[in-house]
Formats: structure tokens, sequence, C-alpha cells
């Protein structure tokens, strides 16, 4: 639908490597008032070691940065005959960001063998590798080397925004902003747009509002500005801030239908933050009335709350307003969330026929699915629908979970139902090699209490052979069965496998 489109909050060129997430948890400001210099750990970056299937030469030029002193790098590598390619370069520097001085000379070096044909993007690796690391000197000596060779653009400087927030110093990533003309960079509301994203990344919302009210004048934001500046709020749980931005977001730009990220922000965010779902509710009847809609994250997390408090009322009116007027598809989880409430307040039927009607429209139940519904059937005794659901998930190859299993075998043997119960028991063992003790005891001397001997000398033969421990109590009500039955040479040949293992 149109009015579920997304607008990306990032720039338009090519993508940096992911921005290793700070150490600091973020603070939930009340006010806005410009925040101290702080010092963050250093982050945790990717690692040659934990990326499968490296090829070969990539991976040996990882291990001679990781190991090897700046000072003599250039000679090993020398020495080590590698011939390498733009692509070579790059996959290594994504890999090297614990090691930013041997990378930048490895940098150098392959630059030989490339003419000094680096790629951007492998420049713009190593201004975000230096950054990353606090080498902001060598940074703005490889921003200088690029602009010469008219390389920079505006995913250089995003890296460096990052950097500068995530290392505490907020006013030199605006200072970055500021001075971006000089090199060639437009300061328009991408730009800025940018410089907001990275702030608000990194906890520090208050800071990017606080320089947004400044810079507004010369620079108009965009309805993208405010959802950056929703979602920042939203990830800091600020309700209070949240409300001052979405009225000043209809304020300077309106309503605008394209603009669901922001309202799935501040909807999200008055649910998550202890607002409440009829504030939430009531804040999306006024979005729907100026005829805009958040997206599926807004009603994910009104379909959590509703669960997380057995709100069953509440889900259904948000269910029937999603799917029935406004036609969004729900995905696996919002079924799961909804078949979930319905089993807590003890409607199998609607969530039997939640499961069909996923089927029908083409969204696939899972493990999670299965194992709610069948965990509410066995608990609630309704044994023909548990046993049809059984049958349907093993077709689909989805087993019950070990619980659920345990909890089925104990249900069935109870209720008479010797053969759903070995059904579940064969399961278990295809599927579990541990913790099979408590439901095969079980099994066992519920079959001789149903007066199924040689059924339950089968299966304590077969725990036997599996290395299953059969407790000898069990194993005692099974000799009482079969010296009754005067095959007391049964019991002592099972006597004997029991013994030897």
């Amino acid at each position: 639908m149109g009015n579920n489109k997304k607008r990306p909050h990032t720039d338009h060129h090519r993508r940096l490597p992911p921005i290793p997430p700070s150490n600091k948890k973020p603070h939930h400001h009340q006010s806005t008032t410009t925040t101290t210099t702080t010092t963050t750990k250093r982050p945790v970056f990717s690692s040659y070691k934990d990326t499968p299937d490296l090829a070969p030469k990539v991976k040996l030029l990882c291990e001679i940065i990781a190991a090897t002193p700046s000072l003599t790098i250039e000679r090993v590598l020398d020495d080590t005959g590698i011939r390498v390619s733009q692509p070579d370069v790059e996959d290594v520097l994504k890999l090297s960001y614990a090691h930013p001085g041997s990378s930048v000379k490895f940098f150098r070096w392959s630059g030989h063998q490339l003419s000094h044909k680096h790629s951007p993007y492998a420049w713009n690796l190593v201004v975000d590798l230096l950054g990353k690391n606090s080498h902001f000197d060598p940074m703005w000596d490889a921003i200088k080397s690029m602009h010469k060779e008219g390389l920079l653009s505006l995913a250089t400087f995003a890296s460096v925004f990052s950097s500068y927030v995530i290392a505490g110093r907020v006013k030199e990533a605006i200072m970055t902003f500021e001075v971006m003309g000089q090199y060639g960079i437009t300061c328009d509301v991408i730009a800025l747009n940018s410089l907001l994203s990275a702030i608000c990344r990194d906890g520090k919302t208050v800071d990017a509002v606080d320089f947004l009210r400044v810079v507004k004048g010369r620079i108009r934001p965009d309805a993208d500005s405010y959802a950056i500046l929703l979602e920042g709020w939203e990830n800091e749980g600020n309700v209070t801030c949240a409300r001052q931005t979405f009225a000043e977001m209809v304020l300077e730009v309106g309503w605008d239908p394209e603009n669901v990220p922001a309202y799935d922000s501040f909807l999200s965010t008055l649910i998550k933050g202890g607002a409440g779902f009829n504030e939430g509710m009531k804040f999306f009847e006024t979005i729907k009335d100026r005829g805009c809609y958040p997206g599926v994250k807004f009603f994910k997390v009104v379909l959590e709350d509703c669960t997380k408090n057995y709100d069953v009322q509440g889900a259904k009116v948000v269910w029937n307003m999603m799917v029935g007027r406004i036609g969004f598809r729900p995905d696996t989880q919002m079924y799961n969330s909804m078949i979930a409430l319905y089993c807590y307040n003890n409607d199998a039927h609607m969530g039997m026929q939640l499961l069909d009607e996923m089927v029908y429209n083409g969204v696939f139940p899972d493990a999670e699915t299965y194992n709610l519904l069948f965990q509410f059937l066995i608990k609630s005794r309704k044994l023909k629908e548990a046993s049809l659901l059984f049958n349907e998930m093993i077709k689909n190859e989805f087993a019950p979970n070990r619980a659920n299993c345990n909890a089925a075998v104990r249900v069935f043997i109870e209720a008479g139902e010797a053969y759903s119960a070995i059904k579940i028991w064969r399961s278990m063992n295809e599927n579990y090699d541990s913790d099979l003790e408590e439901s095969g005891n079980i099994l066992v001397v519920g079959l001789r209490d149903l007066d199924m001997v040689p059924e339950a000398v089968k299966y304590a033969e077969g725990m036997i052979d599996k290395g299953i421990k059969l407790d000898s109590s069990s194993l005692s009500k099974l000799k009482q069965s079969l010296i009754k039955m005067g095959k007391g040479n049964v019991y002592d040949e099972l006597l004997r496998k029991w013994k030897v293992h």
C-alpha cells in the first residue's frame, strides 16, 4: 500500500560498514540542554576470525595486519609476493578496524600496486576506521587527500559525524557539518539528516533537537528530519520530548501520508514509554483522521503490549483495524501474538481459526505458532484437536518442543490415549538426544497400567538400548505384571539388559 512506504533516512551514496555500537547506555533526557563531552569505551570491531568463508588471500592479509607492527608491515607484505585488487583492499580494510596503524600502512602499500587508484569506498573505509579509533588528525589528512582526488561524498562525512558522536564529541561533529562546504559537499537537508541520525543513534537526541533549532533558519527540515528525531526519542523512551517534537513536526511540515516512520516511532513511544494503550490509540485516531497511518512496527508494538497485559479486547480492536480497515497483512510474529492472547483467554477455536487464516493468506506458521497452540490444547485437555495439530506439525517438519512433548506424553497416558502418547514418544526420539528419561518412564508405566504390557516391555527395551535410564520403580512394576502373566523369563531378559547398561 502506498501509505506503508518507508523513506530511508540515509544518504544515497555507497554505504560504509555498519557503525560499531557505543558501549554507553543512552540517557532519557527530560529537557533540551546541551550535553557535556563524555568518554566512551572503544567499540568492538568485526574481525576476520569471525567471518566464515574468507578468500585465502584476504584472510592471510588480515592475519598479517593483526600480527605485524606498523613499522615493519610493508616489508612483510612485500615478502609475501601477493598481488591485490580494489575489492581485495576493501575486504581487508573492513575486517581490520582493530589495527588502524597497520591498516593504513597496508592501504598505502596496496596503492603502489593499484597505481594509487583506490576506490572511493576504500578511501571511505580508511576515514571510517581512523575515526572509529579516535585518530582524528590522520582522519582529516585522509579527507584532504580524498578532496584533492575529487573522491569525497556525503558518505565520507556521515562516517565522520558518527565517529565524533560515539567518541562523545558532538560539537566536533556539528563543526564538521559546518565546514563541509569547504570540501565541496553541500550543507543541505540530506546532509543535515545524516548528522541528526548519527547524533540520535548514539542516544543524544537532545543535542540533535538543539542543533536543529539553531540551523532550521537556513536549512529547512523535512519529514525525514523529524522522523529521525522521533526514532531517537523512541529509542530513549522519552515520551515528553516525543510529544514536543511531534507537535513541532506537524507545525513545520504538516501531515504527510508518506511519513510512516515518524508516525510509527511516535505512537510506539507512547505505547512503550508508559503512556499506555489508550493514549496511543487516541493519537492513532488523530493521525488516521488526517489521512495518515503508521507502519507495521507500531502494530507489532501495540500487539506485544496487549499480549503482555493479557488485553484480548484491545488486541481485537487493533487487529480488526489493521487487517479489516487498513488492509495491512500481518506477519507470522503478529499472528503468534494474537494466537497467544486467544490461548490465554481459553479460546482455542479462535486460535485455530487464526492458524487456518494465516495459511490462507500466505503467511507461514513457524515453530512458535504450532507450539503455542499445542501447549494450550494439551493444557486444556482438548486431546482430539491436539492430536490433529500434532499430525500437521510433523507433516510440516515442526516437532513440538521438549516441554510440550513431556506434557503431551503425560496427558495422553492419563487420558488412556496410549497410541497418541506413543506417537509423541517416537517424535521425541527422532528429534531429541537428551532429557528423555521422564517421558520414557511415564510411557512405560502408563502402558503397563493400561494393560498394554507387551508394548510397555517393547519401549522399556528401546530405552535401555538407547541408553535412556529406565527407573528401578518402572522395572519393578513391569516385573509384577510379567510374573502375573507367567512371563518371568521376559522380565529376566529385561533385567539382564538393564544391568548391562
